[in-house]
């Protein structure tokens, strides 16, 4: 419980830089685990491999969104016990969540793996990389319980105020990852379906590393038959919380899908191209993805202060120190993007090869100048989700979707792979706007109730 950390006094800019640090360190972390994948995959392998990983992505990210999403739900109610200081409650609801993650596995596991010939003919998958993405992403689907298992465990170590274990065990995984891909790739041949079995085996031996550390560290979750009882009231709090995380990951993955698709349209240089600029711009957009995350704690902590004053004072501070970060971000792209794509990009054709940089150029400056609004709509998007206020933020993400999905069908034929570029800032613009406009609103009627409580109650 010492990781706990109160945001609801001192200096707002340095408790959201300070908070934001660790965060930044395990999601770049998490990034690297996919982006071991494509290296080894873009450079042992050629361009080809790298364009059926990349079009793998958002069906991926379709399920496995689903997956983060859910156990980030269940490891809210895990921690909601915790602070409570009920053991018992906590256990219980470990338990529940064991079972719940089977039930998931189950499911998941049997439907990804017999709609990914589906899911890859929707997608338009070029038929000179199919067999290899099906290759790569069925061994994926086929291990999502290591991800349900992983991601399970990590979310209940922080539940329980432990931060900083399930970092170096990210770390670790890794590394592993990254041993494991090319073993499998370059001394036993196996293409890219290695470098999934690298992935699956990776998340496995992390996930069996935190069980063996819980069971040691944590005499709280020594458990006792009667935990093990099945709890409707907690299934229930359980999937109330988990479900809306778990679809507002779906709805992104959906317009990323719809997008990937478009992208297929244009061959496998394209995607290839396309692929490699996503890894650099996942890397780039980490520490907005962080600030919002802080800032979602951030307002909940102070809310519940009834601090308002601060959750505004926060916000402007985040907003400003987000947009210096994010200027930065946008200036690596613009001076050293082409030598980070070239890190996954590799090929002896040099007519294939020069195509694919020149589509991660185009992709990565395009979007780079619009970095500053991504910062803005993750700010304003977390903020309010920790304020209580969640119908905005879906409907938001709903807008995403909804925009991402016109531009793609119609400015291509206008424009071609530049209109492709543009779909991703024209539809965070169209969330930003009504996200902004939702937090000023929230924020005044809050300070207005709390000053007609402030009112009565000096009456009283």
């Amino acid at each position: 419980r010492t990781m706990v950390k109160d945001l609801t006094t001192g200096s707002p800019a340095r408790l959201i830089i300070g908070f934001s640090l660790p965060l930044l360190a395990g999601n770049l972390f998490q990034q690297f685990y996919s982006m071991a994948d494509t290296i080894v995959v873009g450079r042992s392998i050629g361009v080809d491999a790298l364009a059926a990983v990349g079009s793998t992505g958002a069906i991926s990210f379709l399920v496995l969104g689903f997956v983060i999403g859910l156990t980030g739900g269940f490891s809210v109610v895990v921690a909601q016990k915790f602070g409570a200081g009920d053991e018992q409650e906590v256990r219980r609801a470990v338990a529940m969540s064991v079972y719940l993650s089977v039930l998931l596995t189950i499911v998941l596991t049997a439907v990804s793996v017999l709609c990914t010939r589906p899911l890859l003919n929707f997608m338009q998958t070029p038929a000179n990389i199919y067999d290899d993405a099906y290759a790569y992403i069925v061994v994926i689907f086929a291990g999502t319980g290591a991800t349900i298992f992983y991601n399970l465990l990590s979310g209940v170590l922080r539940a329980l105020g432990d931060s900083r274990t399930p970092l170096y065990f990210l770390i670790l995984s890794s590394v592993i990852n990254v041993a494991l891909d090319l073993v499998f790739i370059l001394v036993f041949g196996m293409g890219v379906a290695g470098a999934a079995y690298a992935t699956v085996a990776a998340q496995v031996l992390s996930g069996l590393l935190c069980l063996l550390y819980m069971a040691k560290k944590f005499p709280i979750l020594r458990f006792h038959k009667s935990d093990w009882a099945w709890n409707g009231r907690l299934v229930v709090h359980h999937l109330r919380l988990g479900l809306p995380m778990a679809f507002q990951f779906s709805v992104t993955a959906i317009g990323v899908m719809i997008l990937q698709g478009a992208i297929n349209g244009f061959g496998s240089s394209v995607v290839a191209g396309y692929t490699a600029a996503s890894k650099v711009e996942q890397l780039t957009t980490q520490p907005m993805m962080t600030f919002g995350i802080t800032m979602a704690t951030y307002g909940g902590q102070n809310l519940g202060a009834g601090r308002l004053d601060r959750i505004r004072q926060g916000t402007r501070r985040c907003v400003e120190i987000s947009t210096v970060v994010n200027l930065a971000c946008a200036a690596l792209v613009a001076f050293l993007g082409k030598y980070l794509v070239r890190l996954f990009l590799s090929s002896d054709n040099a007519e294939e090869l020069a195509a694919a940089t020149d589509a991660a150029i185009q992709y990565m400056n395009t979007i780079a100048v619009f970095f500053v609004v991504l910062g803005l709509l993750f700010i304003f998007r977390n903020v309010l989700q920790g304020v209580g206020s969640t119908l905005v933020p879906l409907l938001a993400g709903f807008i995403e979707l909804i925009l991402r999905t016109v531009v793609v069908f119609t400015l291509p034929r206008y424009i071609g792979y530049t209109g492709v570029c543009l779909a991703n800032p024209v539809a965070w613009i169209g969330a930003t706007i009504p996200l902004v406009i939702a937090y000023l609103f929230v924020m005044r009627r809050m300070e207005r109730r709390q000053r007609a409580e402030a009112t009565m109650s000096e009456h009283l």
